[in-house]
């Protein structure tokens, strides 16, 4: 007889939630601190790309423990590393953060469309789709409201 998941434990919202703090920050320092402007885009871009990167690498371990991954979900699996390289590369290559910003944040806003996929064919925990959703949300529109600002 099979067991349903656990729910999230209140932990994991939590932490999820403390993860949107560096953006909260870094939005609040261009108003406290604007003579830091390039700087505070600079961190909220880093932090944006390297959660936007986490994700792809928790794509990556479902597939490879639910040994059901197929070459759809590790070719999408590494595109968040890849994306955030490529627009690494446009700033060295004139892009202004600010201009980079936006692209991250669409796709951070796109990406639970591939934990929606993952749910159908894998299963999740009760609750993980609807905060995956909060959780890139709020991640993808602070990334946007700091091009914004």
């Amino acid at each position: 007889m099979e067991t349903a998941p656990a729910p999230l434990a209140p932990a994991v919202r939590l932490l999820g939630y403390a993860g949107l703090l560096p953006l909260v920050g870094c939005a609040a320092g261009l108003f406290l601190l604007p003579m830091h402007r390039a700087l505070l885009l600079e961190i909220g871009f880093g932090y944006a790309a390297l959660i936007y990167s986490f994700l792809g690498g928790l794509w990556w371990g479902q597939g490879i423990a639910h040994a059901r991954g197929s070459a759809w979900l590790f070719g999408v699996a590494v595109l968040p590393s890849l994306i955030g390289w490529g627009l690494l590369l446009l700033q060295r290559m004139g892009w202004t953060t600010a201009q980079a910003l936006p692209v991250l944040g669409a796709a951070i806003l796109a990406s639970p469309l591939v934990d929606l996929v993952l749910q159908r064919s894998m299963g999740a925990v009760p609750g993980w789709i609807a905060l995956r959703v909060q959780l890139s949300t709020g991640l993808g529109l602070l990334t946007l409201a700091l091009a914004m600002l």
